[in-house]
């Protein structure tokens, strides 16, 4: 009894995985749509209390993220430590180029992550999104980490739930459009993890409202 309910999920799971191919098959034979945005580059120098200043991306790095539009900028304050913001946007995903996951970029960098989970973000009353918290280390140095992928109006931090939305849009939407928001701030040994996590909660609750202009809904 227990075989056959296992082969009957099996078909069932076969057949889903052939219609969403079919159909996505289908959305690709289509004319895709790419909305009219603006370039993350014009993002605000000031966000907040912080002013940013760019910083370049190695010419290894874009070939590695591929076709797409990215930002680096460093924020500082003079009252708080500063925050690191990283956005990468790709007007189409369906040549290949798809957002990197932050998680597997860190330990190739030196930094060993010791500890995650998930944060809410409250930007307005009863509204919040969630994303994902790291601390990371290197020797005496240890960071957080906040990010999260972002689409059509749309927040997740499961890299997992964005690749499946990925495909859900680009059938019922015919769009692939999409983008990941990467916040790092330094842990200093003078301040708790409180002040560092609010510290970074404070600058995407100023950076958020702006992002729909950069990742369209």
């Amino acid at each position: 009894m227990k075989s056959r309910e296992l082969s009957r999920i099996r078909v069932v799971i076969v057949a889903v995985l052939l219609l969403a191919t079919a159909a996505l098959l289908q959305a690709r034979g289509r004319m895709e749509i790419q909305p009219k945005v603006s370039d993350v580059q014009t993002i605000p120098m000031t966000i907040g209390a912080w002013r940013g200043i760019s910083q370049p991306i190695g010419t290894d790095v874009l070939e590695t993220l591929g076709d797409g539009q990215y930002l680096s900028r460093l924020y500082s304050s003079s009252s708080v430590p500063p925050v690191d913001l990283f956005i990468a946007y790709y007007s189409t995903q369906r040549s290949g180029d798809t957002i990197h996951s932050p998680k597997n970029c860190l330990p190739g960098s030196g930094w060993t992550p010791l500890e995650s989970e998930r944060v809410s973000i409250p930007i307005a009353d009863s509204v919040s999104f969630n994303v994902n918290r790291y601390v990371v280390a290197k020797g005496s140095e240890r960071q957080l980490v906040m990010y999260w992928y972002q689409a059509h109006g749309r927040v997740t931090p499961s890299e997992y739930m964005a690749k499946i939305f990925l495909v859900t849009d680009s059938i019922r939407m015919n769009r692939s459009d999409g983008g990941m928001v990467r916040l790092v701030t330094p842990i200093l040994p003078s301040e708790t993890m409180e002040q560092t996590q609010s510290r970074a909660i404070e600058f995407a609750r100023n950076l958020y409202p702006s992002l729909n202009e950069y990742i369209p809904r």
